[in-house]
């Protein structure tokens, strides 16, 4: 069955949101784009900044409380029921909880037909683009290169380290069905 969602998970300034605006210029059909990024944006600034909601630390480690993740739940849930409702879905995602971030998208998606994508960069590459993006906290690259894959499981692996967005994006446009 053709995948109805792309679920694309990487560190921060490994590449995801270009490939995904990449993978809607080169994918035939109309894909709506959805990231973790608009996600944290439209929380409350009191959550932004811990209070049950997120906290990045100093030298960019990532916690999140229970409000954070009951809200995370349901907006997983609204992508979801959009991709049930005959929209096709790209998922710009950071598995902080490695394999539980997994599982928990697992058990939203039930039966929609998803491709699981890896996006990795070696973390020097990383950090250096989070230093020019200049809107990260120093740090959050290089700690979660791999942080985020542990334990995954995908359909296929891009590596922008030496490869460019549209490369990568067409790699991946090669697997949707």
């Amino acid at each position: 069955m053709a995948a109805q969602m792309i679920i694309i998970n990487g560190g921060s300034s490994s590449g995801k949101s270009g490939i995904v605006r990449c993978l809607q210029a080169v994918l035939p059909d109309p894909w709506l784009a959805f990231g973790c990024d608009s996600f944290v944006d439209a929380l409350p600034a009191r959550m932004q900044a811990g209070d049950g909601g997120i906290e990045i630390a100093a030298d960019g480690e990532v916690s999140v409380g229970a409000d954070f993740r009951a809200l995370e739940a349901a907006w997983t849930e609204g992508v979801v029921a959009m991709a049930r409702a005959g929209a096709r879905i790209i998922v710009d995602d950071v598995f902080l909880g490695g394999a539980a971030s997994q599982r928990r998208w697992r058990k939203a998606l039930g039966g929609v037909p998803v491709l699981w994508v890896g996006v990795r960069c070696d973390s020097a590459v990383a950090a250096g683009r989070e230093i020019a993006r200049g809107d990260r906290v120093s740090g959050m690259a290089a700690l979660q290169a791999d942080l985020v894959h542990e334990g995954v499981s995908y359909d296929l692996e891009v590596d922008t380290t030496h490869t460019e967005s549209m490369a990568c994006a067409r790699a991946i446009a090669a697997h949707v069905g």
